[in-house]
């Protein structure tokens, strides 16, 4: 039996909150500290030619923490791209980045990797979907179907990145067509964040989020299958902003796993590094 230590973090293209300032230094120290063995990273820099210190950032991070990695680039700019990361302290086997674009404005990708772990095969997903509830919904289902066709139906599963999918409106899919879990649905011991009290400006801004596709941004719960069968009420962690989460945007999904911890890392200094707070999970493969 194995026990890994999970994360996924949207890194922002490796700049703070607000993008002032550069965080990647501070970033890698962070990441150090968690040691990480499967690391889910989301707007990734691959190439930034205007500021060195920004450039090749799943390269920078995979060496500080002696880590293998893939890079998925989705967003190709004049001077810079962007994408999906996952960084493996196991051996990888194959990888490919499966292109899901919606519409020409945003550019998703699907990076599937295979890890050998104990000798098992273990499929690896990271993921960034749109911000429209319709490209969602088709790039889930790309996902869906890449998923049934080329992952064993014995074979472990993980799936983790930004959803954007706030309304957790995608979790039956997963749960019904996959049999997969969000890890905090079947953590014994998931530190989620409690109801929390927002300013008006704060509820005001999610109302802007209609815009997206959601009528109803802002769930206090949201239904999701359960491991008996039954439906019952199980909200993803919040994550979104880092400096006072609201949005639930950002997931990890398994699969022949057990859940031992779930928690979404508060304050500093995750508050400083991204706009998202990063989840870390303990999952156990037998």
């Amino acid at each position: 039996m194995s026990v890994l230590r999970v994360v996924s973090y949207n890194i922002h293209k490796g700049r703070s909150a607000m993008g002032a300032r550069e965080s990647l230094s501070q970033l890698r120290l962070g990441l150090y500290g968690l040691r990480p063995d499967l690391l889910f990273l989301q707007e990734v820099q691959g190439r930034n030619q205007r500021q060195s210190t920004l450039d090749a950032q799943h390269e920078s991070l995979a060496a500080a923490l002696n880590m293998q990695v893939c890079y998925g680039c989705n967003a190709v700019r004049k001077h810079t791209d962007h994408g999906n990361a996952l960084l493996s302290r196991f051996p990888v086997l194959n990888y490919e980045n499966e292109d899901v674009s919606d519409h020409r404005l945003e550019q998703r990708g699907l990076l599937h990797a295979i890890l050998s772990i104990n000798d098992q095969d273990v499929h690896c997903f990271v993921v960034h979907l749109g911000l429209f509830a319709g490209g969602r919904s088709r790039q889930t289902q790309a996902l869906v179907d890449r998923i049934k066709r080329l992952v064993p139906a014995h074979a472990p599963l993980l799936i983790a990145g930004d959803f954007n999918d706030w309304n957790n409106r995608l979790a039956p899919m997963f749960v019904k067509q996959l049999n997969l879990y969000e890890v905090f649905s079947v953590a014994p011991h998931a530190a989620q964040t409690g109801p929390l009290t927002l300013p008006e400006s704060f509820r005001n801004l999610g109302q802007s989020f209609r815009m997206f596709g959601s009528h109803n941004p802002l769930p206090r719960k949201s239904r999701e299958l359960g491991v008996n069968g039954l439906a019952r009420m199980t909200p993803p962690p919040r994550t979104f902003p880092a400096v006072f989460p609201w949005f639930r945007l950002d997931r990890i999904y398994q699969r022949g796993f057990a859940v031992r911890h779930a928690r979404v890392l508060h304050g500093k200094p995750w508050t400083q590094l991204s706009d998202h707070a990063p989840i870390l999970t303990e999952l156990e493969l037998p």
